[in-house]
């Protein structure tokens, strides 16, 4: 059984997979943890799905893709923190409106070409064909998104559970929402090449999500989470190449398969508690 699951690894773009599912898996779990908590989730898929316009700009111009998909992440994500604190529009109706609009800016770039083929790897990623330039870059986002995480996190933890304590403080909640906000497109951005745009919003929530079904201590879940993307990120991997399918999906599906039995788990422990 063991050496089922070892020998896929042994082969050299399977490495480089796994080593960029890692960085993805480790950067989106921490990150994911603030996103649940702060309930941003929303957020998140909003990043993900409106990188694409980026994406299909730089693609037809033979730009670096990471470049595009970093300038329209970005921007957006600065669009709703701006649009969100003026008091004509809520939070989910700024979003909402982003969202759509970049989508749908992405999806009229991409009908000028005549074949959605060369699209395919950015809707729905391509881990295995990862290569050592695009791991670079993966590497450099995971590091400055931890060290990030790391350096703000009292600072992170008091805005998200008491926003108005931290103000009063002195702390600046809207700023740090900023800084959560570049980060989320940052992770985002790292994500697409792993699970495409469609599914990186799963890797940012479903680990963290799961995490919060066992635990509600911050620390502890931020470990749950890192834990539960990696053990998904390298099971997702060993299966699409055993059975030939999609590394991306297979990766979300492994969380996925987390969060159910940490879902079934605690109903059991709430429904025994009940009981007593």
């Amino acid at each position: 059984m063991i050496d089922w699951l070892l020998e896929p690894f042994q082969l050299p773009f399977m490495q480089t997979a796994a080593l960029a599912a890692v960085l993805v898996g480790v950067t989106c779990a921490m990150l994911g943890v603030y996103v649940v908590l702060r309930r941003m989730a929303f957020i998140g898929d909003a990043l993900s799905h409106t990188v694409l316009p980026g994406l299909v700009v730089a693609y037809l111009n033979q730009w670096n893709l990471f470049g595009g998909a970093i300038v329209a992440s970005v921007i957006t994500a600065l669009g709703i923190g701006w649009l969100s604190r003026r008091q004509a529009l809520r939070e989910d109706t700024a979003i909402g409106v982003l969202f759509t609009g970049m989508f749908a800016l992405g999806i009229l770039l991409m009908s000028t070409v005549r074949s959605f083929r060369d699209f395919t790897h950015i809707l729905f990623g391509y881990i295995l064909g990862v290569t050592t330039d695009q791991l670079i870059v993966i590497a450099a986002i995971a590091v400055v998104i931890i060290v990030t995480l790391l350096a703000l996190h009292k600072e992170l933890e008091l805005t998200s559970f008491d926003p108005v304590h931290a103000e009063v403080i002195g702390l600046r909640p809207d700023l740090l929402r900023y800084i959560l906000l570049i980060l989320m497109a940052l992770a985002v951005v790292a994500a697409v090449q792993a699970v495409g745009v469609v599914l990186t919003s799963a890797l940012l929530v479903v680990p963290a999500a799961t995490a919060s079904l066992v635990t509600n201590r911050l620390p502890r879940m931020m470990l749950v989470s890192v834990g539960v993307s990696l053990f998904s990120s390298l099971v997702g991997l060993v299966i699409s190449y055993r059975i030939d399918v999609s590394s991306g999906g297979a990766i979300v599906l492994s969380c996925i398969a987390c969060f159910a039995v940490a879902w079934v788990i605690n109903a059991l422990r709430t429904r025994r508690r009940r009981r007593l």
